[in-house]
């Protein structure tokens, strides 16, 4: 009786020891997210372009040969958020992930009108502004409602092969990520 009883504390002040030790690390990987990493390389709304030969480990990484990525901040507390490129490539897909790294939306070029790359990240309270009275220059984009204020868009490129490589780098380096 009194060796189970041992091990039993035993078994309890372990546990305690290890929840005392989850506490004390929790701060120091929460800071090391997306979003942290973006913040340190770049402001909110520049676009920044992954890259696999040189991944930074606080990014996302892009395993698939085939697609290149690139990725932007945005605030909808500044107003709305447009994301744009020009060019045509085989295939793009863009999704919107918030704060926390949870997938809000993804659109690709066969959703959206045209197949091209213009797309408006908008607040309920945006979104009622903006239906009063739709701008001519908003007329084709793809209007996402996010109940968010703060996330991250990020937009892959297919490059089916290496004669591809210039179009879908001229597509990602053309990504223009705004308030409006």
């Amino acid at each position: 009786m009194f060796r189970a009883l041992h091990i039993l504390l035993l078994g309890l002040f372990g546990a305690v020891i290890v929840h005392i030790a989850i506490l004390f690390l929790l701060p120091i990987y929460s800071e090391r997210d997306v979003w942290s990493a973006l913040a340190n390389k770049a402001d909110l709304y520049a676009t920044v372009q992954l890259d696999q030969q040189r991944p930074d480990p606080a990014l996302p990484r892009i395993d698939n040969p085939f697609f290149k990525a690139a990725l932007c901040r945005f605030d909808l507390q500044d107003g709305m958020a447009r994301i744009t490129s020009a060019g045509r490539i085989p295939f793009w897909s863009i999704s919107i992930y918030n704060r926390d790294g949870l997938n809000l939306f993804s659109l690709n070029d066969h959703s959206a009108a045209g197949a091209e790359l213009d797309v408006v990240v908008l607040d309920p309270a945006q979104m009622l502004e903006l239906r009063k009275g739709l701008p001519d220059e908003l007329e084709h984009s793809v209007l996402i409602q996010a109940e968010v204020t703060e996330g991250v868009v990020l937009v892959r490129g297919f490059m089916p092969d290496e004669s591809w490589r210039s179009a879908v780098a001229s597509f990602l380096g053309s990504m223009n990520c705004s308030t409006y």
